[in-house]
């Protein structure tokens, strides 16, 4: 752990990795959607995101280390990732079909499984609330529990 971290709670790290992982899906989706560079969004994440104040309300403090490992992970691993996602969809809704902020979502969340650093049921918890926070009502975070319990198990056999 960097000693930038070292004086904070166990609860601040939480909220700053999950604040990291919704920036990472936000930064995927705007990245396919603008055509920008990963290093041109990462760049706007860190000077306008983190920690910034936007429209009266501070955003939070994201655990930069693991935005920049998701983004870097995801992109040098979109075609591995998207292949995961792919076999875990049903056959009628191919990545291609699906929402883009879930593409996002997926690769996002696909990059951490590999990464492997949180046990997989955290990452699918993780990524089920940031469904949430996109789809309030929805029935979007069954979908991204039932297909990210697919992706995991493939991912990571050993961890279940």
């Amino acid at each position: 752990m960097s000693s930038l971290h070292g004086n904070l709670s166990g609860n601040q790290r939480r909220k700053m990795k999950s604040a990291a992982r919704l920036y990472a899906v936000q930064a995927l989706f705007q990245m396919e959607h603008s055509a920008q560079t990963v290093e041109a969004v990462r760049r706007e994440f860190l000077d306008h995101r983190f920690g910034a104040t936007y429209e009266g309300q501070e955003m939070l403090d994201g655990d930069i280390d693991l935005f920049d490992r998701l983004l870097e992970q995801a992109v040098n691993y979109q075609a591995a990732i998207d292949q995961l996602t792919d076999r875990a969809l049903v056959a009628k809704w191919p990545l291609g079909r699906i929402d883009p902020t879930l593409r996002a979502l997926f690769r996002a969340a696909g990059a951490e499984l590999q990464i492997a650093d949180a046990p997989p049921k955290v990452v699918i918890t993780e990524y089920v609330d940031v469904a949430r926070a996109f789809f309030e009502g929805g029935k979007e975070p069954k979908f991204v529990n039932a297909v990210l319990d697919h992706m995991a198990r493939e991912a990571q056999p050993e961890a279940f």
